[in-house]
């Protein structure tokens, strides 16, 4: 969209601020693309090494499968999970802390050897899972700030600064032949008055 604006000197000292403002802006934008960008990088890596041990968690899981069907159904529930936020380049982000599981009381006499173990994977696994899900919100969190930030850049550096920088050129040179065809009428209308004073 093209910039609108007349050619006078209070709109040349409007774009000249809204100018500097861009310019100025600029540095900021390209530094927070920049550090969402690492941290971008950061996220992917933490959820593909969570995916990694996830990957390996399941083998475990899979090794003892024929085991499950003896596995109580509601002896495990999820009560709570922690998260923490962090703000990335003013971007708040959730950072993963632990899982606080309900585990159902059960006679250790009556119900299988496994079990104990059975739990600790589970409650492993289901760990993982989490953190990998909340992993995963915070590379897409980054991902689409990473995204409107470089639009930002792009729109700045490429589109409204060298229109303004246009803006401003046209508007002084139209000033500038406004004042010269102003000088020249002068010059031209004195020399009138004094060529009409000579010949009186």
């Amino acid at each position: 969209m093209a910039i609108k604006f007349q050619y006078n000197k209070i709109a040349l000292q409007k774009l000249r601020k809204d100018l500097r403002i861009r310019e100025n802006a600029l540095p900021t934008l390209k530094a927070k693309e920049s550090a969402l960008r690492m941290e971008l990088k950061y996220a992917k890596d933490e959820v593909r090494q969570a995916e990694e041990i996830f990957e390996k968690k399941k083998k475990e899981l899979e090794a003892i499968q024929r085991l499950w069907p003896e596995f109580p159904e509601d002896m495990l529930n999820i009560e709570d999970i922690k998260l923490d936020i962090r703000k990335i380049a003013g971007i708040s982000t959730p950072i993963f802390k632990d899982v606080v599981f309900a585990i159902k009381r059960l006679s250790f006499f009556t119900s299988p050897a496994w079990i104990p173990g059975g739990l600790s994977v589970l409650k492993e696994a289901a760990r993982l899972q989490i953190k990998i899900d909340i992993a995963r919100k915070k590379v897409e969190t980054l991902e689409y700030a990473r995204k409107k930030t470089t639009q930002k850049v792009n729109l700045y550096e490429k589109v409204q600064i060298p229109e303004y920088q246009g803006a401003i050129l046209k508007i002084k040179r139209f000033l500038e032949d406004e004042e010269n065809l102003s000088k020249s009428s002068q010059k031209v209308l004195k020399e009138r008055i004094a060529s009409a004073e000579a010949n009186a």
